[in-house]
């Protein structure tokens, strides 16, 4: 198993290095046949208003699916502590589903209700990027029902999922509304007059 520990406006210290080394390699130790990469990003924040500036954030790579979680606290230790506990939890949460549950390619996109965009949401502004690219992330992206996309929603701590659909074999998102439930973004195509179709969906 891959084990990478970084770190952004920090110096990782062998102390440190040892120390987040052994409390994640404890957490996930009982899991070590279900993953096949262990990332560890240390950063501080450079900000003085904001309180708890030491973040610690666990990404799990196993096979078919991406298990992360990430904490905050004034001590850099502590973080690690905290991010440790709920790995763990998020680890053992996915083996039992996935001892009990095996994934099928079913007809779930009619769990989400057709809605139009709410206008409140745009506000007449254009959509733009931010001005600096502050970290890339790669990651696999094996094609999945949006029930199992959910799921792995619930095991990123994001309130927003990429995914490859299984049924149209289009790259999706699933999120997490702030008013409850969950809602899939897909790709809206034109028909043959250019008049687009209306293929975004929302729980």
């Amino acid at each position: 198993m891959k084990f990478v520990i970084q770190g952004k406006n920090i110096q990782i210290t062998d102390a440190i290095h040892g120390y987040v080394h052994q409390k994640i390699e404890k957490a996930v130790n009982h899991f070590q046949g279900l993953m096949t990469e262990v990332d560890v990003h240390l950063s501080v924040a450079r900000n003085p208003r904001i309180k708890a500036q030491q973040t610690t954030e666990v990404t799990i790579y196993a096979y078919g699916a991406v298990i992360r979680a990430e904490e905050s606290h004034e001590d850099l230790y502590a973080s690690v502590d905290l991010v440790a506990n709920k790995i763990a939890r998020k680890l053992r949460k996915y083996k039992e589903k996935r001892q009990r549950k095996t994934y099928t390619s079913g007809d779930t996109a009619s769990a989400f209700e057709q809605q139009p965009v709410p206008a409140a949401l745009t506000r007449d502004r254009d959509p733009e990027l931010p001005s600096e690219i502050v970290r890339n992330k790669y990651f696999a992206m094996p094609p999945m029902t949006i029930q199992a996309a959910l799921e792995q929603l619930q095991l990123v701590d994001h309130d927003f999922y990429m995914f490859c659909n299984a049924e149209t074999g289009e790259i999706n998102v699933i999120y997490e509304r702030n008013h409850g439930g969950y809602g899939v973004l897909q790709p809206r195509h034109s028909d043959k007059n250019g008049v687009a179709e209306n293929t975004l969906g929302y729980a």
